[in-house]
């Protein structure tokens, strides 16, 4: 019979993960029993993806803020720091702020807006229109701010961030000024020494920077790089990816995954016969079209990956073929001639204008989308994602 089925996304559940837990066997149990359990089973480069969470809590890959603090003093110097770019969070963020406050005497902390970088607002445009304000070149200070626009809470945590990180940072010993601009050499106006918690653009900023005779410049992927008397650490991202654990400690982004995923991929060879894909995946790629939130708040989708998952999807697309080269057909001679354009289709389809209207984004970021997705962030308990049918087309 003709498979009715194509891409399923299961989330599979697990024991919660503590310290040191061989995590390897945990995954790859799971997956078997949940198979048996549900009566389904696995094929080849079906994908087993694990959330960076567990990853890091079973390598143990917690720091204090201490640690934060330390590393921040030894590397900015410990006076007057620009904290610059920060994300909007308290799970994200705050804590780290605590560490970076602890390890200097001021903070001037520049904010960009009207959002953040991953689209928590402060304000809205129209608010920026209004008060006749360039957000290119306008540093505004915090008595300007509140004048033109007030008080203003995230709305979905109702948190007052400008007055929340001013706060924070005073509890944590250091004086804070706090100002808004967007060009990120307004800081050195305040100071030469400065903190870059931009994510994504963060090598263009810090070179700008350096370029505008900055004098310690230092990024949040060079923040525990290496461990501070015994921290956790993260020798390629530092603090980026990482994310609250208790009120004094963070958890980090993975480090080195690469031996886990190969790992799970050969338990799985030698307990079925069947070749699959493994990652480890963080937050989706994906943008909300009510909040304007872009979720990816780690420094890349996924950190660890088989060496199946690299590259990016080679798909025509149906409704092309369907209204252009073979308008003139329907039904079974329909399905034939785009069965057979999809057998014969080139490697690489770059170009070709019956792939226009796909997705060409890295096969990490579409399926570690689809995975956080299918996971959530809360109390689904399905921190492993096994994704069946991926690389099938309709022929398959």
């Amino acid at each position: 019979m003709e498979r009715r089925v194509g891409t399923v996304s299961r989330g599979i559940r697990c024991p919660i993960i503590r310290e040191g837990d061989d995590l390897a066997k945990i995954v790859t149990e799971s997956v078997l029993e949940a198979a048996a359990s549900e009566g389904f089973a696995m094929r080849d480069r079906d994908v087993i993806a694990m959330t960076e969470s567990i990853v890091a809590r079973a390598q143990g890959n917690y720091a204090s803020v201490d640690a934060i603090a330390a590393d921040v003093k030894a590397k900015l110097g410990g006076g007057t720091i620009g904290v610059i770019f920060p994300i909007l969070s308290r799970n994200r963020f705050a804590i780290c702020l605590r560490g970076i406050a602890k390890g200097a005497k001021k903070i001037v902390l520049m904010l960009s807006y009207p959002s953040d970088e991953v689209g928590n607002g402060l304000i809205t445009l129209d608010q920026v229109d209004e008060a006749g304000i360039n957000p290119f070149t306008d540093l505004l200070t915090l008595e300007k701010y509140r004048e033109l626009f007030g008080e203003n809470k995230h709305p979905f945590t109702g948190v007052d961030y400008v007055q929340y990180y001013g706060d924070l940072i005073r509890e944590c010993g250091a004086e804070c000024e706090i100002i808004f601009a967007n060009d990120c050499r307004r800081i050195l106006e305040y100071t030469k020494d400065v903190l870059c918690c931009d994510i994504h653009s963060r090598a263009r900023t810090k070179r700008l920077l350096k370029a505008a005779g900055a004098n310690r410049v230092c990024g949040m992927d060079d923040i525990l790089t290496a461990s501070v008397d015994g921290s956790g650490f993260n020798s390629r991202y530092g603090l980026l990816g990482s994310n609250k654990s208790t009120e004094d400690a963070i958890k980090l982004f993975p480090e080195d995954a690469t031996e886990l995923v190969y790992t799970v991929q050969k338990n799985i060879l030698e307990a079925t016969g069947k070749h699959v894909e493994v990652m480890v995946y963080g937050d989706g790629a994906f943008k909300d079209p009510v909040g304007h939130i872009w979720e990816l708040a780690d420094p890349c989708v996924s950190p660890a990956y088989t060496d199946g998952l690299e590259g990016t999807p080679n798909e025509i697309k149906l409704k092309y073929l369907a209204d252009n080269d073979f308008a003139d057909l329907s039904g079974a001679a329909l399905k034939d001639a785009i069965a057979d354009r999809i057998k014969s289709k080139k490697a690489d389809l770059v170009g070709d204008m019956a792939s226009q209207g796909t997705t060409p984004r890295r096969l990490t970021d579409l399926i570690g989308s689809l995975c956080d997705l299918t996971s959530g962030s809360g109390d689904k308990g399905t921190p492993v994602i096994l994704v069946q049918g991926y690389f099938d087309n309709m022929t398959d």
